[in-house]
């Protein structure tokens, strides 16, 4: 049942009320005059936020007043509503209920306050009768219960004619004053609560009035001191507005547990020394996309009891179903089948634009491993590496896991024959807000394809064509389908340029507006160009001003409004046939863009490359901060210098607890974790039989805009590290979302490989890759491996991995072998030694459908990466 459609027979045991207009029941004590305001944004000034409604239309806010339409028809009065969740309760205490309703022509309503969830309970009720002319009610009531989650529900369904129902000065007040808000930060030393890679930077921020350095000692778990220093003083941080001080401990190195550094006569948390430390949150970061998942049941088995539910947005009652979604009116003249993809963050909307940028960082992800040395091959990202339920198809599972968005995503182009054929629907979400908790198949709102854009057809494009490359090897009917949908709707989008998304279209989802699409049109042009190797869109991206242009925003390098940095990584980073000079040009744009971010890292006291200035500190931030450092990632792959590499690792200790609120924004990870995140389906807070976010979810952040009502009643004024709350009801701190995990799960599985973060040792081998003849359908490769060390090698094993669908046929002077695109050579008996300065040749005939074959990046000779001509 809908939480928001009720039976009323409990309304008989409803305190008793006195409303403007009734007759009076027993006196209840009067509420004084200053009694405190329990109502968010009840004159609605604010807009419409944070009230929700369903089964009602678009709530709209029409001269000071909450408007909305009901359809007429409605069975139940229940059956439509308009509520806030949160309203605080304290049991015993005195509370004045009141608001202004009028209804054209004029319908019952009934406000209710009650337990969000079941099994409903009512703790007081008003009802009225509503006319064209506004009415004012009010009713004051002894709450029977504690509750600082109660919800206010005005149902406002049942009449047999449609109406148009308004509400002004909504108020309920008394009880007590929320106490000021103060932050549990724990110790005043901050360290990153689940440790540090033994051969990796190692550092701490301390809390201190102390001006002069400060004796440390780090100790470990039976508490014998193994290590001391003195800390370097900072001053006053500006992003948290703190006397701080930074510890670098790094030189120690001992693998162990229980670690804890002690500073000033404080104790940090506790925290490992270990290579092993990411393993397990590179599984659980890519397991919240299973958790995230609509249109199949999700199986407990595989991710925990408490994670178990049915399928959602299939059409089984009370779903209406996204098997066959209409359009908006005036859009379009068909429905479609877009079931399945990932809901996007807390609601239950699927927006192509953040589904782009979150299929590409996992697809990102595993492409990763085809080039960068320390990804050994993608052994840790293969088949049965995770808990879905394609594992054992002999497909990677982090593919599988994208492929789901990706059917979704190829669903909601627009069908040959129809106006804009071949552009994506923008996004597709309920028509109203719905209110928290509600689990998807729970949803009874009517849900609605949104018209077209050029953002969400680029974003298809992009995404589609690096499915077709990546997805060669293991379906070559799905990476064609990939592949058709990618080149039709870039054709689609260089048709219709400039429709984009409207920023007033907002109610029951996100709007994802953009109205600049020169970066989507870059980005897909890259990706295509990289896939196919077609002239045409090696024209594109090489006309566009970003191609040359510095595309990493400090603030962010990149997000799904600014997607051109996309675009450079990949063509830095996947083979590709560009002239070296111009390789080589790109490649320095990422490294001199690393560097930057290593300087702002290096210039923060709790050492994330993020500027310390409020602008800095926004929506979803801690994505910002994940992305920049997936740019020092990826510079450390190009160019393997250990900076950039270290710089990756210590951006994740902000992320971990190395920050002013001293909390893990990771649920499951740290000591003090955030476990609280919006999102209507792990709804604890507000609901103890449901479950927290699956661990591995990450909090958007700090954030100084405080877009919703209750941070901001409890923020106003913050500096912008402590800008963020651990609340279910903050969703502009603390919503989780699919494009934030996917930067969690790339920059995861980088440190994951990375293992002790050993010194990387100089190249002792080159090759030689030579391709000397190609026809259609085939090629012809010839390998030169050379020892360019100082000790012969005795038995060799090379590797690297085709850019796309290219298979082995044919093979001599070596074992050959071939897995997805990995290729493995291994000698034969007779060429088994190479002596320092000797080299082995070995060649190969491979067969491919066509698209570009070009030299691989990364070729190793016994797991060491080899320079490459």
């Amino acid at each position: 049942m809908s939480p928001y459609r009720r039976r009323l027979t409990a309304l008989a045991a409803a305190t008793t009320l006195v409303m403007a207009g009734a007759t009076a029941g027993p006196a209840h004590a009067a509420v004084p005059p200053d009694a405190p305001e329990q109502i968010r944004n009840g004159d609605f000034s604010a807009g419409t936020s944070p009230w929700f409604s369903y089964g009602t239309g678009e709530l709209r806010v029409v001269d000071g007043r909450l408007c909305t339409t009901v359809p007429g028809g409605l069975a139940n009065l229940w059956d439509a509503g308009i509520g806030q969740d949160a309203v605080p309760l304290i049991a015993g205490a005195e509370y004045e209920l009141s608001f202004d309703v009028s209804a054209t022509p004029g319908t019952a309503i009934t406000a209710v306050l009650q337990l969000g969830h079941d099994p409903y309970t009512t703790y007081a009720s008003a009802n009225a009768t509503a006319t064209a002319t506004a009415r004012h009610v009010d009713t004051t009531f002894t709450a029977p219960a504690d509750n600082p989650s109660a919800q206010l529900i005005f149902q406002v369904g049942g009449s047999p004619q449609a109406q148009t129902i308004c509400l002004g000065n909504v108020s309920l007040r008394g009880g007590e004053a929320a106490a000021p808000y103060e932050p549990n930060t724990g110790p005043r030393v901050r360290v990153n609560q689940v440790g540090y890679l033994p051969g990796g930077p190692k550092n701490a921020t301390v809390v201190t009035d102390a001006t002069d350095p400060l004796p440390w000692q780090l100790k470990s778990a039976a508490g014998t001191v193994v290590a001391s220093g003195r800390s370097t003083p900072r001053g006053v941080d500006p992003a948290s507005g703190q006397n701080v001080q930074t510890v670098d401990f790094s030189s120690f190195r001992t693998p162990g547990t229980g670690y804890t550094l002690v500073v000033d006569g404080e104790t940090s948390h506790p925290f490992d020394i270990s290579g092993t430390l990411y393993d397990r949150l590179r599984a659980d970061s890519l397991q919240f996309f299973y958790a995230q998942r609509s249109g199949t049941a999700i199986d407990g088995n595989l991710i925990g009891a408490q994670y178990a539910r049915p399928a959602g947005h299939l059409g089984v009652a009370p779903n209406r179903g996204d098997t066959t979604v209409p359009c908006q009116a005036g859009v379009c003249d068909y429905s479609l089948d877009v079931r399945g993809g990932w809901y996007d963050a807390g609601d239950h909307g699927k927006y192509v634009v953040n589904g782009g940028i979150a299929t590409y960082q996992l697809l990102s992800a595993f492409e990763r491993t085809k080039t960068a040395e320390t990804a050994a091959g993608g052994a840790a990202l293969g088949d049965a590496t995770l808990r879905v339920p394609e594992r054992g198809n002999r497909v990677p599972d982090i593919l599988d896991e994208a492929r789901w968005e990706l059917e979704f995503l190829l669903r909601m182009q627009v069908p040959a024959g129809k106006p804009l054929a071949g552009m994506a629907h923008h996004k597709i979400h309920d028509r109203n807000w719905t209110g928290l908790p509600l689990a998807p198949q729970d949803d009874p709102e009517p849900r609605e394809l949104h018209p077209p854009s050029t953002a969400a057809t680029l974003n298809l494009a992009a995404v589609a064509a690096q499915c077709a490359r990546l997805f060669a090897p293991y379906d070559a009917a799905f990476a064609a389908r990939c592949g058709t949908a990618a080149k039709t709707a870039y054709a689609a989008a260089k048709a219709h340029p400039a429709i984009y998304a409207s920023a007033a279209d907002g109610n029951g989802g996100g709007a994802y507006d953009d109205t600049n699409v020169t970066d989507e049109f870059y980005w897909a042009a890259v990706e295509l160009w990289l896939t196919t190797g077609e002239q045409a869109y090696l024209t594109d991206l090489t006309a566009s001003p970003l191609h040359t242009a510095d595309v990493f925003d400090a603030g962010g390098a990149f997000g799904w409004q600014s997607v051109a940095a996309l675009g450079r990584l990949d063509l830095a980073t996947v083979p590709n046939a560009l002239p070296a000079a111009e390789r080589a040009r790109i490649r320095a744009s990422v490294a001199a863009a690393a560097d930057r971010y290593l300087a702002t890292l290096r210039g923060q006291a709790y050492g994330l490359p993020l500027s310390g200035d409020a602008n800095s500190y926004v929506w979803g931030g801690n994505s910002n901060i994940i992305n920049n450092a997936v740019v020092l990632a990826t510079a450390f792959d190009l160019t393997r210098d250990a900076k950039y590499r270290d710089g990756a690792v210590q951006s994740a200790d902000y992320l971990l607890g190395r920050n002013a609120l001293n909390i893990s924004y990771v649920t499951g990870w740290g000591t003090h974790a955030a476990q609280n995140q919006h999102t209507r389906i792990f709804a604890h807070q507000l609901n103890p039989d449901l479950p927290h976010p699956p661990a591995g979810s990450l909090a958007g952040g700090a954030n100084s805009g405080l877009q919703d009502p209750y941070a901001a009643s409890l923020l106003t004024g913050c500096q912008p590290m402590f800008c963020y709350v651990d609340d279910i009801n903050s969703y502009a701190t603390n919503e989780v979302a699919i494009n934030w995990n996917s930067a969690l799960a790339w920059l995861a599985s980088f440190l994951a490989d990375q293992g002790d973060a050993a010194a990387v040792p100089a190249p002792t081998c080159a090759v030689t890759y030579t391709t000397h003849g190609s026809w259609p359908g085939g090629f012809n490769t010839q390998v030169t491996v050379r020892n360019t060390g100082k000790s012969a090698l005795n038995g060799w094993t090379v590797r690297w991995a085709f850019a796309g669908d290219q298979k082995v046929s044919d093979h001599w002077s070596a074992k050959l072998s071939q897995s997805g695109a990995t290729v493995t050579a291994t000698n034969e008996s007779w060429n088994a030694t190479i002596a320092p300065g000797a080299e082995i040749t070995f060649g190969l005939i491979g067969s491919t459908s066509g698209g570009p074959n070009p030299t691989p990046t990364l070729i190793t000779l016994n797991n060491k990466a080899c320079t490459i001509s």
